[in-house]
């Protein structure tokens, strides 16, 4: 039971890391979900549930992130571009995990 909990554990970090990863790049919660779960298999149940938890952490942080996310819209980034990012993101962080 313990391994049980340590692996849940390790892998709500590892999407952790990769919201912020998404977050970093300026996408929204739902291009997060989009990508995370096209890219790395992740649910986007999964995806929405560690954000939410996130938001509660960091209300802060998050007013300013929607406030600065809304006025970059022009600054998106193409489905190409988003789509490489992801799967350096992916590759990086399985390499992390691995050590």
């Amino acid at each position: 039971m313990g391994d049980s909990s340590a692996s849940s554990a390790s892998y709500i970090h590892m999407v952790q890391h990769l919201i912020e990863k998404c977050l970093i790049f300026h996408m929204t919660k739902e291009q997060c979900m989009e990508a995370l779960s096209k890219h790395a298999e992740i649910q986007p149940v999964i995806t929405s549930t560690v954000w939410n938890e996130l938001e509660k952490e960091n209300k802060e942080f998050f007013e300013v992130y929607y406030t600065q996310t809304r006025t970059r819209d022009d600054d998106q980034m193409s489905e190409t571009e988003t789509t490489e990012m992801i799967q350096k993101m992916i590759t990086k962080s399985s390499k992390h995990s691995d050590t």
